[in-house]
């Protein structure tokens, strides 16, 4: 990432970091806030607070067509998207209306006002309704049940029906968990960063708790458990397999060539497990294969879904596709191919403005550099062929692996 940067810690504990992006007349910010479901009481709470942070403000007063009316005057456009982990207040903007634009994030920051009709609307549209999970879901919380421990991500996130969260509740997570320690906000504009800094501090300087706590505990177990899982339906609307094997994080030396064993096992179209279980034997119709990251700890995850009836069977071919791999290795040719597909991948995530603000916040919000993904790709060129069959040989072998399945009884 050939691109100016600047960045500061604020007396508050936010962390700002700005980017030079020349060019087009836009700017992008991106706050993120720890916001993990550590406690499954908040859940529904968590939910509401996300689905109406934005509808209002008490200084100066506004209602929901109010803050839609002054990101309209300003060309900005205001999203929240929630993960596992954090909250993502992202806004588009063009380049003038950033100052304006820094001014209503700080309002609805520090001055916002959540109304019973909010969050009753935001009720009705689903927010903070008890949901029990579907049947992947709770396969993915026995594997990793399984796998490393009892933990918040293995543990379903539901509210009782009778009991909707009020709205001092509401406001009091967000007297909690919007704070500024422990948050980071990225500005990607065509100022000069040390004016962005300047623009951002001057507004959020008066911001001030945290930090929250809704982080992720680490898992029990740094590597999975091996062993099986088995849940069955009466009636299934399909069937399942899922395995959670061991993995390291993006910034461990070892992260690229288990990158490229993992594409190459289950992550593009010409995958072997897409070859075998769909286009060989037509076990499944969706078949991928995932590294998954996050701050409780990490592990390769392959997903299949096919008919009901195929669990068992697509199970056994899974684990037949990883013992191959981890005793032979992958062919030259595979390894080019994965190689190839993951350097376009990477300049794809990049590809425009918005897509390069929410990756260059994600990196900063892990702790990562900016230009890890630019680094990146020298990193993939250089892996060679003997160190993804190593890491086939570590990573894939499945008796360190939890395979899961999920099928009609009986089967």
């Amino acid at each position: 990432m050939n691109r100016e940067t600047a960045e500061t810690v604020l007396a508050n504990g936010l962390r700002l970091v700005a980017v030079l992006a020349p060019g087009a007349p836009l700017a992008e910010t991106r706050l993120v806030l720890p916001y993990a479901c550590a406690d499954s009481r908040l859940a529904a709470t968590r939910e509401l607070l996300a689905a109406c942070l934005g509808t209002g403000t008490r200084g100066p007063a506004r209602t929901r067509q109010d803050v839609a009316d002054r990101a309209a005057d300003l060309g900005a456009e205001l999203s929240t998207v929630v993960t596992a982990e954090s909250m993502v207040l992202a806004t588009s903007v063009l380049s003038p209306g950033l100052p304006g634009a820094l001014d209503l994030l700080a309002d609805l920051l520090m001055r916002p006002r959540y109304t019973d009709d909010e969050l009753a609307l935001a009720r009705r549209r689903g927010a903070g309704a008890s949901r029990a999970p579907g049947p992947l879901g709770r396969l993915r919380g026995s594997v990793l049940a399984h796998a490393f421990g009892s933990h918040p991500l293995t543990r379903p996130h539901s509210a009782p029906v009778d009991d909707p969260p009020s709205r001092r509740e509401v406001e009091a997570l967000h007297a909690r968990a919007v704070v500024p320690d422990g948050a980071v906000l990225l500005l990607m504009s065509d100022r000069d960063p040390q004016e962005a800094l300047r623009l951002a501090g001057e507004r959020l300087e008066g911001w001030s708790g945290g930090p929250s706590g809704l982080t992720l505990p680490r898992f029990e177990r740094a590597e999975p458990f091996p062993g099986r899982v088995t849940l069955s339906s009466h009636d299934p609307a399909q069937a399942m397999v899922l395995t959670a094997g061991p993995a390291v994080p993006a910034a461990d030396p070892g992260h690229a060539p288990l990158h490229l064993a993992q594409l190459l096992l289950g992550g593009h179209a010409s995958s072997r497990l897409a070859r075998r279980l769909r286009d060989r034997h037509g076990l499944a119709y969706a078949v991928c294969a995932e590294l998954r990251e996050y701050r409780a700890g990490c592990w390769l995850e392959v997903e299949c879904s096919g008919a009901p009836g195929t669990a068992a069977r697509t199970a056994v071919e899974v684990t037949d596709v990883l013992r191959e791999l981890a005793d032979a290795g992958p062919t030259a040719r595979e390894v080019e191919r994965a190689r190839a597909y993951a350097a376009g991948f990477t300049r794809f995530a990049l590809a425009t403005r918005t897509e390069e603000a929410s990756a260059l916040a994600g990196f900063a919000a892990a702790g990562l550099p900016l230009d890890w993904l630019d680094a990146y790709r020298g990193v993939l060129a250089e892996v060679t062929r003997a160190q993804v069959a190593a890491a086939a040989a570590h990573f894939l072998d499945p008796s360190r692996a939890v395979i899961a399945t999920y099928d009609e009884e009986g089967r």
